[in-house]
Formats: C-alpha cells, structure tokens, sequence
C-alpha cells in the first residue's frame, strides 16, 4: 500500500514538472470566454457570462457565473447552455438575464436568495436586451413580435416567396431580413413574488426599428437610438436619440450628429446623456471611408444640441482592438459611464493598438487615462457611485479575463483565471512590437510573434499575416492564430498599414479612394524591415489575411512574386460584383466616388481580379458559404475559376454554413480545420513537406 501510494506521487510529481509545451490549433477546445461582466450595485458581487465549446464541438454554450469582486472562487449560477445579458435588480436581490432556445429567448429572473429561474416573458419570436426601470418595477426590452403572432386563429401557411424592395434586404450571420419585423421596445411590469409568465405592452411601432433602451432616472421615460428614415442608404450612417413616456405615446427627438448615435448613459442628476458618435463628414467634404468616434453629450430635453467633447483627442473613443478570441457569444460592447459628481465620464479610447479606460471631464473635454498598459480593455460597468469598476481585458498571453479598477486610481486587480489550467501548460511568448518607416515616411506598427525556440542569426520563414476592415487594428490582444503559426516555426509579422484604427483620423481615412494600395506598400516595407533584421528567411515567405486582409493578398501576389504562397480568406476579387452582391450598400462616395458605370476605371484597377495574369504564387481561398459580407461568387469563386483557366496552382476550401465570422464565432470545428488548411498549405510550399490534400484528383 506504501509503495502504490509512493509511485502515484513519484508519477504526481513528474506530471507536475512536465516542461509547458507548445499550443496547438484544438486547444480552441479547451478555452474558456468571459463576456458582459456586471457588477452589484453594492460592489461586493460581479455577474458574467461563461462560454465554452460543447462537446460535439460544434458550437458554444453559455451559463452565468458569479464571482466575489473581493476576490475568490467563482460559481456557478444557471445551467445554460444558452443563459446570457444578464442584469442587476436595483437593488441587488435579482437578476434577469435571456434564456435562449435555438428559435428564440425569453426574459427570465433569478433571484439572488435562491430558487429556480423564472421565465418573466413569453413574447413570440422572443425578448431580447432587458434594461430595469431605476425602481426596480418594469422592464423595458425588445421584440420583433407583431400583432398577428398574438391570434389565437391557427395562421394560413405563409408563402416562402420574398418580394424584395429596399436595396439592402439580407445581413451576415442572420439571413433575410423581414420588413414587417422590426426590433420595438416592450415594457413588462416585475411582480413583487414571481409567479409566471407577466403580459408584456408594447412602447413603440412602426416600421423603423428602435434599440439602446435608457431609463430616466424617474422610471418615467424610456431614451432610446433609431433611424427614422425609410431607405437609409442614400444617405451617410445615422441614428439619432429619441425619448418616449413609459406609457406609451408620440416619441420626441432629443438631440441628432451626422452621424450614429449609440451607447447611451445618463448622468447621476438626470439631466445629461453621453453617448458615441462619428461624424460623416466635414463641411461640404463627402463622407469619409473612415470617421473617428467621439464621445458627445447633450440634455435630455428634446430639442437638446449635442456637444462633441473629444475633437481633441485624435484617437479612436469605444474602439475594439481585432483578434480571434473575443467571446464567440454572449458579448456586449462597451457604454460610457457617469463619475458620481457628473463632472466625468468613463470611456474606452484605443490608442495605437492598445485599449485602455479614459476619464474625460465634462467641462473642458480633456482625456485622462484611469488604466495604463499593453492591454485590450473591452466591456465594463461601475457601481452607481463609481468606486468600483469591472472590466473585461486581453493581452497577447492571455485571453479576456476580468478585473476590478479603482474608480479613483485606476489600480487594477485580476479576478479570474479562467484558462489558467490550460495555459499553465503551454508556452506562450509575448509579440515584440516594432515601428518601420514606409516608402514616404510614414511609420507604421507592428507585431512580431516569434516561435517560442527562436533563436538570433536563423533565419525563420515568415508569414505576413493581414487585417481586415481596411478600418481595424491590431494590437495587445490575444490570438490563437498567430501564437500556434510561431508554435508551428513562422515567424508572424502582423501590421496596421495606412488605414487602420487607433492612430488617428487622418491616417485612418487615407486610403479613402486609394484601397487597395499604399497600404500594400506599408505591408511590403513590413517585410523588407524583418528582412533587414535577419529574422527571416526571404525565399520563404508567405501572405494571408481575411475579409479586407484578404483583398491585400489577393492584391499583393497580384503585384509581386516574393510570396511563395498565399491563402486569401473571406476576399474580394472585383469590386464592381462586390457592390452589386454585398450584405450592405454603397451608394455614398465612401470608397468610390460613384456606381460602378460611372467609375468603372477606377473600380477596374482596384479589382485585383484586373491583375490575375499576374499572380505565380499558389493560391488558396478560403470561403464560408453563408457569407453574406465578402460574397464567394464577388471573391474567392473568381480568383479560384480565373486563375484554374491560367494552369495556375490553387486550391478553395469552402466551409457549408459559416458566415463572414468564420474565424471569430465560426463552428469550433469549422475554426480549427480552417488553422489546419492554412498552416498545411504554407507546410507545402514554404517548407516544402509533402501534402497531398492539395492535389488535384
């Protein structure tokens, strides 16, 4: 018995001192989301969501958990598997969140003393977005349900037949739209002691849709965003602010930008309401392709003038910064918030691919950072009188976790460890950030994610790997791709060329009317600066990158031969069938200066289907079949047909059911086979092993 006891721990203890190994593309399988922390409101508790991936691998479940801010071990409060948005009571004794079924969600509550969850609505179609009243005795929400799903008459069968009217008419990751579905608010009344399901009265209808929901501060009136026009896309992005009694009636416009109004947030008196917004254009200028988001505020009597408090600030306010791994489910962006004295409010603002909490005083407009730090922070909320702040942060280590920040100081403090079990295993390195300079002199950034062996005076292969947009970023956040490509021997060089976000509104806007272009020469200068530092290895280097990323590639290859293969993803092959077939309209002088018969040179020579007889570097096109943004038949399809006419060597892999998000909330399986297909394909041709999958048969 002693000696069993003795070769466990001998065995115990060898497993222990196991050295941390290197990630691997299924290890998606094991990591654990955090998304939508919320905290009490008496600051001693923080609900949020968790994600994982089911077993079948196939999708995600999502629970709520709870966690004391003061730290310790977090618990369990519902079952899931689809249980999300959860939001605190008032007074902190309940919560209600949505639980979901595979059709539709429903407004449940839970209270904090125990018991079961208890369903509060029965809408059909759903309910979605509950907001308490500050008394704690309504619930405003939102619904597509319309009249005729509350006849108790069994409905005829409807015809499958769509007769289409506006121009934009279907979305990616949800399918047509219905135009005689809008999202309205609905208000229910809580009962003091649950007891069923509670009849839900509609707030407002109509054809135009209503989101944002705010209370004012006497439970009396709902503040709310909308777009009041009935064919918005001839027009520059807008949504204004409206208020409506919470009891219905004629809607009243408070204030209105050029522009779209979003994530509302009342000051503690009640008479003040910050939101964010991005101006169109300036002057008689036409609409930018990028406008920078401030952050407004105005009074909550309609009628109000908005004032633009950070003009100053030449950075991006409530930006993201891109990665792979923000919760695939669950998620919700981040508002502003209201100091308790109303003399400031509480923003992101990203900053040269960092995201960090701003303080932005009220009076003179200036920005102060409350966190500092190579970090992505994303959502977040605060105890009514500020003290207490939870957030949501990556880094390149680590995926979102969440922490609590001194409203004061800004001294931040982890709270969970969510992928602690799994990470202790692995050996991850943190991406060395480098600065280039262009072709003209602009300097541009970028990361540098090295295999975990690398060693000075060998030279790697490299794979260039680009974002989309064009208007994101990059940055301190963590990305599975890039850590298992340098797992695998890459060095990844990942950059934002001219027209990402975080660096100002000049850089980003750019490349308005010259997309594709200068920024492939950011990209390229990237590549000659690796070169240049002996890090890599120039007869061995490859390119990739999705959605806009994948039109560089697509770009890139057309335009060069220093690329020993390329896997464009998500891509635009010619702009002229994208503007016909995309999700989205651009009829406004965004990124061209009109239709495509009006200027067909210039949506000719930025196709990069113009230069197909050009490309040499094997080719493969990755394409999900739902996607509705970057359609395969305005992309992938016609590089992969045009270049098989050429004798060229390319490959599609096509991947039934996925949308646009392929590779940010795809199927896990469907993620991880599209790591797979992309690193198998630079195995082959820029290190030579012998893949057959490729093959033509």
């Amino acid at each position: 018995m002693r000696l069993t006891f003795l070769i466990t721990l001998f065995a115990a203890t060898l497993a222990a001192a196991d050295p941390p190994r290197r990630i691997t593309e299924t290890d998606l399988y094991q990591f654990t989301w955090v998304a939508d922390p919320q905290i009490s409101p008496d600051g001693q508790r923080v609900v949020y969501t968790r994600v994982t991936v089911n077993k079948k691998h196939d999708n995600y479940e999502t629970a709520l958990w709870i966690i004391p801010s003061a730290g310790g071990a977090p618990r369990q409060l519902t079952a899931g598997p689809r249980d999300a948005s959860a939001r605190w009571s008032p007074d902190g004794k309940t919560l209600a969140f949505v639980r979901s079924t595979e059709t539709s969600g429903q407004i449940h509550l839970l209270s904090l003393e125990g018991g079961e969850a208890r369903p509060l609505t029965g809408i059909p179609k759903g309910a979605s977005s509950p907001v308490w009243s500050p008394d704690g005795r309504l619930i405003v929400f939102s619904s597509t349900a319309i009249d005729a799903d509350f006849d108790p008459k069994q409905p005829e069968e409807k015809s499958d037949v769509k007769v289409i009217t506006r121009a934009a008419y279907r979305n990616n990751g949800t399918g047509y739209s219905d135009p005689e579905r809008r999202p309205h608010l609905w208000v229910v009344d809580v009962p003091t002691v649950p007891a069923g399901v509670a009849k839900a009265r509609q707030l407002t209808k109509g054809e135009f849709s209503e989101s944002g929901a705010l209370w004012s501060r006497d439970s009396a009136r709902v503040f709310f965003t909308s777009n009041r026009v009935l064919e918005p896309y001839y027009e520059s992005p807008d949504a204004d602010l409206y208020v409506v009694d919470a009891k219905g009636g004629d809607i009243a416009k408070v204030t209105s930008i050029d522009g779209a109004i979003s994530s509302l947030s009342l000051n503690p008196a009640g008479n003040r309401i910050a939101f964010t917004g991005a101006i169109n254009r300036l002057g008689n200028a036409p609409q930018r392709s990028y406008s920078q988001t401030d952050l407004f505020f105005s009074d909550t009597a309609p009628g109000s003038t908005a004032k633009n408090l950070t003009t100053g600030y030449d950075f991006d306010i409530a930006a993201s910064i891109g990665g792979d791994q923000a919760p695939p489910r669950g998620g919700e962006s981040a508002k502003s918030l209201w100091s308790a004295d109303g003399r400031f409010v509480f923003v992101v603002g990203a900053e040269e691919g960092r995201a960090n909490l701003k303080r932005v005083d009220v009076e003179t407009g200036r920005v102060t950072a409350l966190t500092e730090g190579n970090h992505a922070l994303s959502s977040f909320t605060a105890t009514p009188d500020g003290n207490q702040i939870v957030a949501l942060i990556s880094t390149p280590t680590s995926i979102g976790e969440l922490f609590i920040i001194d409203g004061a100081t800004g001294k931040l403090k982890q709270l969970t460890q969510s992928n602690q079990e799994l990470f202790s295993k692995l050996q991850l390195t943190h991406p060395e950030t480098i600065w280039y300079k262009s072709f003209d002199g602009k300097r541009i950034q970028a990361w540098v994610q090295r295999p975990p062996d690398f060693q000075e005076g060998k030279k790697y292969p490299l794979i260039l790997n680009i974002h989309g947009g064009p208007h994101a970023a990059y940055g301190f956040t963590f990305d599975h791709e890039f850590q298992w490509m340098a797992a695998k021997g890459y060095i990844v060089l990942y950059p934002n060329p001219r027209g990402s976000t975080t660096y100002g509104q000049d850089f980003g806007n750019v490349i308005q009317y010259h997309y594709p272009g200068d920024d492939h020469l950011d990209l390229m200068a990237g590549v000659d600066e690796l070169i240049k530092r002996g890090w890599v290895d120039p007869d061995r280097l490859g390119v990739t990158g999705g959605s806009g990323g994948g039109v560089l590639t697509n770009w890139a290859i057309g335009h060069t031969d220093r690329f020993k293969a390329a896997v464009s993803q998500r891509s635009i092959a010619d702009w002229t069938s994208f503007w016909y077939t995309a999700d989205f309209t651009q009829f406004t002088s965004s990124w061209f200066r009109g239709a495509p018969w009006e200027s067909q040179a210039d949506f000719q020579e930025r196709s990069p289907i113009t230069h197909i007889r050009k490309i040499n570097t094997p080719l493969m096109l990755i394409e999900g079949e739902a996607d509705l943004r970057t359609p395969p038949a305005a992309g992938g399809e016609q590089m992969f047909r045009a270049l098989k006419y050429l004798r060229k060597p390319v490959v599609m892999v096509r991947f039934p059911g996925e949308s646009h998000e392929l590779s940010r909330s795809g199927k896990p399986v469907h993620r991880v086979e599209r790591l797979q297909h992309i690193v198998a394909w630079f195995d082959k041709y820029l290190l030579g092993q012998e893949i057959h999958t490729y093959d033509v048969r």
